[in-house]
Protein backbone atom coordinates (compact mmCIF):
# COMPACT_ATOMS: atom_id res chain seq x y z
CA UNK A 1 0.00 0.00 0.00
CA UNK A 2 1.15 3.51 -0.50
CA UNK A 3 1.10 6.60 1.69
CA UNK A 4 -1.74 8.02 2.43
CA UNK A 5 -3.52 10.74 -0.07
CA UNK A 6 -3.38 14.36 1.25
CA UNK A 7 -7.09 15.72 0.87
CA UNK A 8 -6.55 18.22 -1.35
CA UNK A 9 -5.81 15.10 -4.37
CA UNK A 10 -8.89 12.91 -3.15
CA UNK A 11 -10.33 12.01 -6.35
CA UNK A 12 -13.91 13.85 -7.15
CA UNK A 13 -14.88 11.00 -9.42
CA UNK A 14 -15.21 7.41 -8.05
CA UNK A 15 -16.46 4.14 -9.88
CA UNK A 16 -17.76 1.13 -7.73
CA UNK A 17 -17.27 -2.41 -8.71
CA UNK A 18 -20.54 -4.35 -8.74
CA UNK A 19 -21.03 -7.76 -9.76
CA UNK A 20 -24.16 -6.50 -11.77
CA UNK A 21 -21.55 -5.44 -14.55
CA UNK A 22 -20.38 -8.10 -17.22
CA UNK A 23 -16.65 -7.99 -16.34
CA UNK A 24 -15.42 -6.77 -19.49
CA UNK A 25 -17.98 -4.14 -19.74
CA UNK A 26 -16.50 -3.00 -15.94
CA UNK A 27 -12.78 -2.73 -17.03
CA UNK A 28 -13.71 -1.12 -20.60
CA UNK A 29 -15.27 1.69 -17.65
CA UNK A 30 -12.33 1.75 -15.67
CA UNK A 31 -10.34 2.17 -18.77
CA UNK A 32 -12.45 5.41 -19.90
CA UNK A 33 -12.29 7.14 -16.37
CA UNK A 34 -10.30 10.07 -16.30
CA UNK A 35 -6.43 10.57 -14.73
CA UNK A 36 -7.07 10.87 -10.99
CA UNK A 37 -10.46 8.84 -10.41
CA UNK A 38 -10.97 6.41 -7.74
CA UNK A 39 -12.06 2.90 -8.30
CA UNK A 40 -13.71 1.49 -4.79
CA UNK A 41 -13.30 -2.51 -6.01
CA UNK A 42 -16.32 -4.74 -3.92
CA UNK A 43 -17.08 -7.85 -6.15
CA UNK A 44 -17.95 -9.44 -2.55
CA UNK A 45 -19.79 -12.15 -3.90
CA UNK A 46 -17.40 -13.84 -5.97
CA UNK A 47 -15.36 -16.76 -5.02
CA UNK A 48 -12.10 -15.85 -3.98
CA UNK A 49 -10.22 -17.22 -6.76
CA UNK A 50 -12.43 -15.34 -8.97
CA UNK A 51 -12.03 -12.40 -7.17
CA UNK A 52 -8.42 -12.26 -6.88
CA UNK A 53 -8.34 -13.03 -10.67
CA UNK A 54 -10.44 -9.49 -11.72
CA UNK A 55 -8.97 -7.56 -8.66
CA UNK A 56 -5.38 -8.44 -10.52
CA UNK A 57 -6.97 -7.00 -13.98
CA UNK A 58 -8.15 -4.02 -11.91
CA UNK A 59 -4.96 -3.26 -10.14
CA UNK A 60 -3.44 -3.06 -13.90
CA UNK A 61 -5.61 -1.04 -15.34
CA UNK A 62 -5.61 1.18 -12.26
CA UNK A 63 -1.68 1.86 -12.91
CA UNK A 64 -1.72 2.39 -16.35
CA UNK A 65 -4.66 4.81 -15.80
CA UNK A 66 -3.05 6.91 -12.93
CA UNK A 67 -6.16 5.54 -10.61
CA UNK A 68 -6.79 5.92 -6.98
CA UNK A 69 -7.80 2.04 -6.04
CA UNK A 70 -9.62 1.27 -2.92
CA UNK A 71 -9.93 -2.62 -1.78
CA UNK A 72 -13.19 -3.68 0.68
CA UNK A 73 -12.99 -7.02 1.85
CA UNK A 74 -10.61 -10.00 2.15
CA UNK A 75 -9.12 -9.27 -0.96
CA UNK A 76 -5.62 -8.78 -0.40
CA UNK A 77 -5.01 -4.98 -0.23
CA UNK A 78 -1.16 -5.39 -2.54
CA UNK A 79 -1.82 -2.55 -5.40
CA UNK A 80 -4.13 -1.12 -3.60
CA UNK A 81 -3.96 2.92 -2.12
CA UNK A 82 -5.88 1.83 0.76
CA UNK A 83 -9.23 0.37 2.02
CA UNK A 84 -12.43 0.46 1.99
CA UNK A 85 -14.91 -0.57 4.93
CA UNK A 86 -18.50 -1.24 3.87
CA UNK A 87 -21.28 0.46 6.54
CA UNK A 88 -21.18 -2.98 8.63
CA UNK A 89 -17.40 -3.01 9.10
CA UNK A 90 -16.63 1.00 9.70
CA UNK A 91 -15.86 0.09 13.18
CA UNK A 92 -12.44 -1.81 12.50
CA UNK A 93 -9.37 -0.14 13.78
CA UNK A 94 -7.27 2.45 11.40
CA UNK A 95 -4.54 0.85 8.98
CA UNK A 96 -1.36 1.90 9.31
CA UNK A 97 -0.83 2.54 5.41
CA UNK A 98 -3.19 3.90 2.51
CA UNK A 99 -6.55 6.17 2.48
CA UNK A 100 -9.06 4.74 4.48
CA UNK A 101 -12.77 5.20 3.66
CA UNK A 102 -16.18 4.35 4.75
CA UNK A 103 -19.48 3.17 3.73
CA UNK A 104 -22.40 6.07 5.77
CA UNK A 105 -25.83 5.73 5.59
CA UNK A 106 -26.68 7.57 8.72
CA UNK A 107 -25.63 9.80 11.67
CA UNK A 108 -24.15 6.33 13.83
CA UNK A 109 -22.24 5.38 11.13
CA UNK A 110 -20.55 8.57 10.77
CA UNK A 111 -19.44 8.45 13.78
CA UNK A 112 -18.31 4.89 13.86
CA UNK A 113 -16.48 5.81 10.69
CA UNK A 114 -14.58 8.19 12.38
CA UNK A 115 -13.66 5.92 15.10
CA UNK A 116 -12.31 3.85 13.21
CA UNK A 117 -10.30 6.41 11.13
CA UNK A 118 -11.60 7.03 7.97
CA UNK A 119 -10.02 9.86 6.13
CA UNK A 120 -12.97 9.85 3.35
CA UNK A 121 -16.66 8.99 3.51
CA UNK A 122 -19.35 7.52 1.06
CA UNK A 123 -22.76 9.02 1.56
CA UNK A 124 -25.54 6.72 0.39
CA UNK A 125 -27.94 6.04 -1.11
CA UNK A 126 -28.72 9.97 -2.49
CA UNK A 127 -30.92 8.76 -4.85
CA UNK A 128 -32.82 5.80 -6.09
CA UNK A 129 -30.58 3.21 -7.71
CA UNK A 130 -30.42 -0.06 -10.15
CA UNK A 131 -28.40 -1.94 -7.56
CA UNK A 132 -30.81 -1.79 -4.25
CA UNK A 133 -34.31 -0.76 -6.54
CA UNK A 134 -37.24 0.43 -4.22
CA UNK A 135 -34.50 1.40 -1.30
CA UNK A 136 -35.12 4.31 1.17
CA UNK A 137 -33.07 7.12 -0.19
CA UNK A 138 -31.37 10.04 2.03
CA UNK A 139 -32.54 13.20 -0.11
CA UNK A 140 -30.20 16.05 -0.84
CA UNK A 141 -31.71 17.79 2.63
CA UNK A 142 -30.93 14.80 4.52
CA UNK A 143 -26.92 14.08 2.40
CA UNK A 144 -26.47 17.88 3.42
CA UNK A 145 -27.31 17.31 7.26
CA UNK A 146 -24.52 14.06 7.23
CA UNK A 147 -22.56 16.47 5.45
CA UNK A 148 -22.34 19.34 7.51
CA UNK A 149 -21.61 16.95 10.50
CA UNK A 150 -18.35 15.43 8.51
CA UNK A 151 -15.02 15.86 9.71
CA UNK A 152 -13.10 14.63 6.40
CA UNK A 153 -14.60 15.12 2.25
CA UNK A 154 -17.65 13.28 1.35
CA UNK A 155 -18.45 11.75 -1.90
CA UNK A 156 -21.71 11.24 -2.67
CA UNK A 157 -23.31 7.50 -3.92
CA UNK A 158 -26.43 6.13 -5.10
CA UNK A 159 -28.53 7.32 -8.29
CA UNK A 160 -25.82 9.77 -9.03
CA UNK A 161 -25.11 11.66 -12.09
CA UNK A 162 -23.04 14.96 -12.80
CA UNK A 163 -26.05 16.19 -13.27
CA UNK A 164 -26.61 15.37 -9.40
CA UNK A 165 -23.22 15.83 -8.44
CA UNK A 166 -23.49 19.70 -9.48
CA UNK A 167 -26.90 19.89 -7.30
CA UNK A 168 -24.83 18.25 -4.30
CA UNK A 169 -21.65 20.16 -4.65
CA UNK A 170 -22.73 22.97 -2.70
CA UNK A 171 -24.13 20.98 0.10
CA UNK A 172 -20.50 19.82 0.44
CA UNK A 173 -19.78 17.00 -1.56
CA UNK A 174 -16.44 16.66 -2.14
CA UNK A 175 -17.07 14.57 -5.51
CA UNK A 176 -19.66 11.55 -6.49
CA UNK A 177 -19.13 7.91 -7.22
CA UNK A 178 -21.53 5.64 -9.24
CA UNK A 179 -21.98 2.16 -11.07
CA UNK A 180 -24.48 2.32 -13.48
CA UNK A 181 -23.39 6.33 -15.18
CA UNK A 182 -19.98 5.11 -15.02
CA UNK A 183 -20.76 1.45 -16.94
Amino acid sequence: MLRRQPPSSLPRLWLFTDERVEEAHLLRAIARLPRGAGVVFRHYGLEREARRDLFDKVVTLARRHGLLLLAAGDVPGRGAHGVHRPAHAATRRKVLLGLVSAAVHDMRQLAAAYRAGADIVFISPVFPTRSHPGGQTLGPMHFATLTRRARCPVIALGGMTPARFRRLKPLGAHGWAAIDALC
